[in-house]
């Protein structure tokens, strides 16, 4: 009985320690957001989820996009994940901006865009994303012209 009794206190002793390790943690450290990169057109705000967009590794963002927001088409170096977390991503392929064209991704839709392919996207509404690859991140517009860094400010 005395054994039973000491196991018994060992385990009441360690379960809190056991239970802290395994839950999950009621605030989750909030992520920290900025405006996008400028190769994204202004209005959009990112936030680093895990990893360095700027090293050779995998990382993730995400992405908050305005209601109407466009993303001119372009491709990436590398495949890429995306999940919708909020609101309905129009993504289209192809090298013209034609919504007539896209598919609508909705809250919990999750899709992957082959490295190189040419593709464009809008949000309806609020959007919020989730976009996993291998960095570095870049971008390139199918139209140079289409790319926000090198458009000339109107005075």
């Amino acid at each position: 009985m005395r054994a039973f009794s000491l196991s018994t206190c060992l385990l009441l002793a360690v379960t809190p320690a056991i239970h802290a390790q395994a839950a999950p943690a009621a605030n989750p450290t909030a992520l920290h957001w900025g405006p996008a990169p400028a190769v994204f057109p202004p209005g959009a705000r990112m936030a680093v989820v895990s990893g360095d967009p700027s090293k050779a590794a995998t990382f993730t963002v995400e992405l908050a996009m305005p209601s109407g927001y466009q993303i001119a088409p372009h491709f990436h170096p590398t495949d890429e994940i995306v999940e919708v977390k909020k609101g309905t991503l129009l993504v289209g392929m192809g090298d013209k901006f034609d919504l007539s064209k896209a598919k609508p991704m909705k809250a919990g839709d999750k899709g992957s865009v082959p490295a190189k392919a040419h593709h464009f996207a809008a949000a309806q509404g609020a959007t919020f994303i989730s976009v996993s690859a291998m960095g570095p991140f870049a971008l390139t517009y199918v139209n140079p012209a289409d790319d926000p860094q090198k458009q000339v400010a109107k005075p």
